[in-house]
């Protein structure tokens, strides 16, 4: 059991992310007993999430802040932003708690400013760094993914505060929406780039490269909610041109990456053999999933596009499906450690 809190992933947040934007698709789509039920098993794994977390902190420092300045492990740490944020947005749209959704959301922004500029700059100033090939990997979206996901909370929590806060809090997503876009360009560049330029083995192509769809996919989200607050705020009425325009060209990449990433995952498991076991790291696949749908429904909202209605509908059932193969993969990890917990010798 030390062993596996002092490994403990940074990025196992991702289940949290995975859990809330399944359920918020599921209540967007007509699914209640379904969202209520994620939302509250969201909850827990959030709270048993950061005891262990904190557990780790305590018993662990050095092996955290090895996590943090390393580059492979170090974006993980992005999925405690975004997975508050998520369940900031489920306090929102699930059981209209508002209080609770903005001390999320603070908790969230202290994270966000904490985490972007320690990661960054342990990436900056450490002494021996991998070569590119090494050091990058779709993870490194997580980054964009917890900065659009503030975006979207202060969208959301914009349409239910009152004036001045509710210009104030469409700014920031405003912001935070640009800011995450340009941040998407600069990585996607990089990996880009190691995708094209260098060796590629299956066990290059972790589970986190479908935040490459994943970023976008929030991106276009929060492109949507600003469509929809813009009665509210004259600044952001004069921006709904290039809103508009941007939400869709967020979707559209996204779309793009989809047979992408089956193609690559085909190769990974189907030709090359890449065995298939549970890695906390699978969180990441599914939550893109579950983004797409609800950002394209949001999306369909916002710019009125009908034709579009059966895209969510699909993959709310495909994110559904995903995530519970992937639990199903957790349940049996989990029993197996405690399993071998109970082995003769294991419990002195």
């Amino acid at each position: 059991m030390r062993t596996e809190l002092a490994g403990l992933s940074p990025a196992y947040f991702g289940m949290v992310m995975a859990t809330g934007i399944v359920s918020l698709a599921a209540h967007l789509l007509a699914m209640p007993f379904v969202a209520s039920a994620l939302f509250l098993l969201n909850c827990v794994v959030y709270v048993v999430l950061w005891c262990l977390t904190i557990l780790r902190l305590v018993r662990y420092p050095r092996r955290c802040f090895e996590d943090l300045i390393d580059h492979l492990r170090g974006p993980g740490f992005f999925t405690a932003v975004a997975a508050t944020c998520i369940l900031g947005s489920q306090f929102v749209l699930l059981v209209a708690e508002y209080r609770v959704a903005m001390v999320l959301w603070g908790f969230a922004a202290v994270l966000w400013v904490g985490l972007t500029y320690a990661v960054f700059t342990g990436f900056t100033v450490k002494e021996h760094k991998p070569p590119l090939e090494k050091g990058i990997s779709g993870a490194w979206l997580l980054a964009v993914v917890a900065t659009q996901s503030i975006a979207v909370l202060s969208a959301l929590l914009a349409a239910h505060t009152e004036q001045p806060h509710r210009i104030e809090m469409n700014f920031l997503a405003l912001s935070m929406w640009l800011w995450g876009g340009m941040l998407y360009i600069w990585m996607m560049s990089l990996i880009f780039y190691r995708y094209t330029f260098f060796s590629f083995s299956p066990g290059d192509l972790s589970p986190p490269y479908w935040i490459n769809m994943g970023a976008m996919a929030i991106s276009a989200l929060t492109g949507a909610l600003l469509i929809l607050n813009s009665h509210d705020a004259p600044f952001l009425l004069s921006q709904v041109p290039f809103i508009r325009g941007f939400t869709v060209f967020y979707w559209a990449t996204g779309t793009w990456w989809i047979p992408m990433l089956l193609i690559l995952g085909i190769w990974r498991h189907g030709y090359r053999r890449f065995p298939l076991k549970y890695d906390p790291l699978y969180w990441g696949a599914v939550f893109p999933l579950g983004m797409y749908a609800t950002s394209t429904h949001q999306m369909i909202q916002a710019l009125g596009l009908d034709f579009l209605r059966v895209v969510p509908e699909i993959f709310v059932w495909v994110a559904l499906v995903v995530w519970t193969l992937v639990f199903a993969g957790f349940a049996r990890h989990l029993l197996q450690q405690v399993a071998a917990f109970r082995l003769p010798g294991r419990g002195a």
